[in-house]
This record gives C-alpha cells, sequence and structure tokens, in this order.
C-alpha cells in the first residue's frame, strides 16, 4: 500500500498513528504529496481529485481517501482493535468528529496566516475559528475526559493528533491550565511510540 501524504499534515499522522498501532505500518509505502490550495500537488490530484492528502493507493480497488476512510481501512486490515461494537462505537466516532473538527478549524487558521497576503486577512474570522478550537477544548474537559481514559479507539487517537496539533501551530497558545484533566491525558498519550515516530517535520 502507498499513502500519499505530507511531513506536515495532522491528518496524515492520524492514519499513520492509526497504522502503527493496527499493526500495518510496515506495510505502508509513504510518498510525499504535499500541496496548498493554491499550489495542489499533480501526484495528489492523479489519484484524488480534490488534491488533499492522505490518500491511499492499494494493490486492488480504487484509491481511498479521507483520513476517517483511510483510518477505518488500515483498522480493519489489523487487528481491527480501535473501533469499538455498540455504545463505544457511537463515542468513538464522536470523539473522532470532534478531534477532526478541532483541525479544521486549526487548519483553516494556519492557512490564513501562512498563504493569505497580510493584507486580505480577516481576523474576525481567524478568532471565529480559534473560538470553535476552544470551545472543542472546554467540551472535551467536560464531558470526555473519562471516555479518552478508555481503550485506545480511532476517536482517542484522532484527538490526540488535534491537540498536537495546535501545539505545533501554536493555534490558541496555552490551553492546559484551565483543562487539567484534558492536559493530563494528552500527556499520556504523547507517550506512545506512534506518537512519538510521526512527530511532523518542516
Amino acid at each position: 500500500m502507498r499513502l500519499i501524504g505530507s511531513p506536515t499534515s495532522p491528518y496524515v499522522r492520524k492514519v499513520l498513528i492509526v497504522a502503527h498501532e493496527a499493526g500495518v505500518a510496515s506495510r505502508l509505502e509513504v510518498v510525499n504529496g504535499s500541496g496548498t490550495p493554491l499550489a495542489p500537488n499533480a501526484e495528489t490530484i492523479a489519484v484524488n481529485p480534490l488534491g488533499k492528502v492522505p490518500c491511499l493507493l492499494r494493490d486492488e480497488g480504487p484509491a481511498i481517501f479521507d483520513s476517517r476512510a483511510i483510518a477505518q481501512y488500515l483498522n480493519a486490515a489489523g487487528d481491527g482493535g480501535l473501533m469499538p461494537e455498540g455504545e463505544g462505537r457511537w463515542i468513538a466516532l464522536t470523539l473522532e468528529a470532534i478531534g477532526d473538527g478541532i483541525l479544521d478549524a486549526s487548519l483553516l487558521t494556519a492557512y490564513e496566516k501562512r498563504l493569505r497576503p497580510e493584507e486580505l486577512r480577516f481576523e474576525p474570522w481567524v478568532e471565529g475559528q480559534k473560538a470553535k478550537v476552544n470551545r472543542a477544548l472546554d467540551h472535551l474537559e467536560s464531558r470526555w475526559t473519562a471516555a479518552l481514559s478508555g481503550p485506545l479507539t480511532l476517536g482517542s487517537i484522532a484527538v490526540g493528533t488535534a491537540l498536537g496539533y495546535i501545539d505545533f501551530r501554536n493555534i490558541v497558545g496555552e490551553w492546559r491550565a484551565t483543562r487539567p484533566g484534558l492536559a493530563k491525558w494528552q500527556e499520556s498519550f504523547a507517550e506512545r511510540p506512534s506518537f512519538k515516530v510521526t512527530a511532523p517535520v518542516e
């Protein structure tokens, strides 16, 4: 399997963490398909018309994208232990939605600063994206720390990846002081070998 990715994409990091935790990382060849909305990568567009990474190329069957679909596929290709049954499934899927939502808002914030000329930036829109992140962090702290502290799932991996990215890009500054439960969980998650080996590289 070939994974078209980017060394700084948090969505790529998420699926690589899944691959390590599911025991299939050694079966992946990672290919750099980095691009931006202003300068998309030609190889990536050739297999994903949206021009987005990650994109998984299989030996048989069409390419798979986006990161949620790839994470499900890699989990099934491995030991399948990252998506529980019953109520646990809905909890995991909700956590994954929260984590990916944090990443969506964070990436929009990062793109605004990195790609848009300063004279064209709309600061209230940036602050609106940061507010989404902060609300999600508050929600995780007040409602989801117990679920995060349970068995590892695709949902907790998504949240852990998102917290790593907001630190990497300094999206909302110091977030831990008012979210001690979430901070404690992230500290533990960050010790996992899969998290360390997938650290982004500029």
